[in-house]
């Protein structure tokens, strides 16, 4: 994984040696137009960078992007690898730490969940407290020395989440807070599984960001994450649950999740 980061930092570096980001983002299911509303977008496609994924999953573009929001220079993952797609829980470990190394403070995440909760329609957006961790992987594994065993209290940074709650409020935009549950798909859950994880404390369940969180603590750097639902989970809907339902619902909340991203983010560097 070392060679991996420091190349892919010097493929990043010598493209844009005077680019330092303060602010990672990994931009989920839906949230891909992000990027087109940032001044002067520099895209590198993530085939061109050492040990990035090649996104399988239709919505995930697989660019990294280097743009300013007003004062904060930022660097935007669109699109991630899934535990699903060949097994590896640590897919994303080269391009979070590549941010790391660039001189990322803090990472903020979306993605697209099913919601518990009966106040979260589609279209909702949470923002994470916590997490439980539902498959057994950590992308970890396989790692030597004791900065491994990563502490994981509040993963989820409290002052970023009082901050994105603030703008939340002064924006006047919903924003619901609770606990993500990930579960390693690609298949969606069971009902039974859904009401495993909601006895367990879950609002959400999806199948992403939790390890790139882990990877993110274990680098050093501060995490927020977002979640917008798409559906209701498996048992508490009448609809059908496919991923073109998934790319058709993030829609609806992208405007509400962009205009948080970018105030956000903007702020962070000013």
């Amino acid at each position: 994984m070392i060679d991996g980061i420091s190349q892919a930092q010097a493929v990043i570096t010598k493209r844009h040696p005077d680019f330092h980001p303060l602010v990672g983002v990994i931009s989920g299911t839906g949230l891909g137009g992000l990027t087109e509303q940032l001044d002067g977008a520099q895209p590198i496609p993530y085939e061109a960078l050492p040990g990035f994924p090649r996104p399988g999953v239709s919505g995930h573009q697989g660019h990294l992007v280097l743009a300013m929001v007003e004062d904060t220079p930022v660097a935007v993952l669109e699109g991630r690898a899934h535990l699903y797609e060949d097994g590896r829980a640590d897919a994303m470990a080269v391009a979070v730490h590549t941010l790391a190394g660039l001189g990322c403070e803090a990472l903020v995440l979306s993605n697209a969940a099913g919601g518990l909760d009966d106040d979260m329609v589609p279209g909702s957006v949470m923002l994470l407290t916590d997490h439980i961790n539902f498959t057994g992987q950590s992308p970890l594994f396989g790692e030597t020395g004791d900065d491994r065993f990563v502490d994981m209290t509040d993963a989820y940074d409290p002052a970023l989440r009082y901050r994105i709650l603030a703008l939340a409020a002064e924006m006047d935009l919903p924003l619901h807070q609770g606990v993500y549950g990930w579960f390693a798909g690609p298949n969606f859950e069971t009902p039974a599984e859904v009401r495993a994880a909601g006895i367990l404390g879950a609002n959400a369940v999806g199948m992403s960001t939790v390890p790139e969180v882990i990877l993110a603590r274990h680098a050093g750097m501060r995490v927020a994450a977002l979640s917008v639902i798409t559906n209701r989970a498996a048992g508490l809907g009448d609809d059908l649950l496919s991923h073109e339902q998934t790319k058709a619902n993030a829609a609806l909340a992208t405007d509400q999740v962009q205009r948080l991203l970018l105030a956000f983010l903007a702020e962070y560097g000013a």
